[in-house]
């Protein structure tokens, strides 16, 4: 059984809506960005089955993970059901995860933030997607006249000191969407303007933001070829183990 969500529903929704659509067109090409050249073998798109975040990513084996079966889709091995706050993989078994919007539809975002740190191997890396408290939608979100309330928005700042207590390194963040939320895509597009603007004369106060995030792993360091080591050190015998995926 999966924990509740916080209207869920109402952001699907939304994100039918041109200021939606605005909103994923945008997510969607920093996504392939951010993921592009990111390696390794496993990858987790973690919610909104919207759009594929892991597009322009290479790995050999991505998965979706919802908290709903995505409309139209049927399970597979590509999409499965999940609790955001317990994920059914094996400690440090992902290289990859994105988060689009998981956050602030989880139940309890701090739980899920510290499965995501068990599940990457050291060095694997976050990608989050979050609406910006501090802009226009975050106004209009305060009035009901904006984006859905899907609980409390997530500041860019908050998100970075809890990434920050669990050992992650903050690599790269951008804003954008700085069109107010409109229901009209006639004004939407009229509006156009706002998005050079704000990205140049005001950049923390777009509408969303996006993080990229790299674990890191305290004391840990390559070791040599074993060749190199002395012969007392040699004759010691050392076993290692590694968990494998679920």
């Amino acid at each position: 059984m999966t924990s509740p969500r916080i209207n869920t529903d109402s952001l699907h929704d939304w994100l039918a809506t041109p200021t939606g659509q605005y909103l994923l067109r945008w997510e969607q090409g920093q996504f392939d960005r951010a993921v592009a050249d990111v390696f390794g073998f496993h990858a987790l798109q973690l919610g909104l089955s919207e759009f594929d975040a892991l597009a322009a990513n290479r790995m050999p084996h991505r998965w979706l993970g919802c908290d709903r079966l995505p409309v139209g889709a049927s399970l597979g091995r590509d999409v499965f059901l999940t609790q955001y706050e317990a994920l059914p993989f094996s400690d440090a078994s992902l290289d990859l995860l994105v988060l689009p919007h998981t956050l602030e539809l989880s139940f309890d975002p701090h739980a899920t933030l510290r499965e995501v740190a068990r599940v990457l191997v050291p060095e694997g890396r976050v990608v989050i997607a979050g609406f910006n408290p501090t802009s226009l939608w975050g106004v209009q979100k305060s009035c009901g006249k904006g984006p859905p309330d899907v609980g409390d928005y997530i500041g860019h700042w908050r998100l970075r000191d809890w990434l920050r207590l669990l050992n992650f390194e903050v690599q790269d963040n951008h804003f954008g969407c700085y069109r107010p939320a409109v229901r009209s895509e006639r004004w939407l597009q009229r509006l156009a303007w706002l998005d050079s603007a704000g990205s140049r004369s005001w950049p923390i106060f777009g509408g969303v933001y996006m993080v990229s995030a790299i674990k890191r792993v305290r004391g840990m360091r390559l070791m040599g070829p074993a060749w190199k080591t002395s012969p007392a050190r040699a004759a010691k015998a050392v076993t290692t183990a590694t968990k494998g995926m679920e």
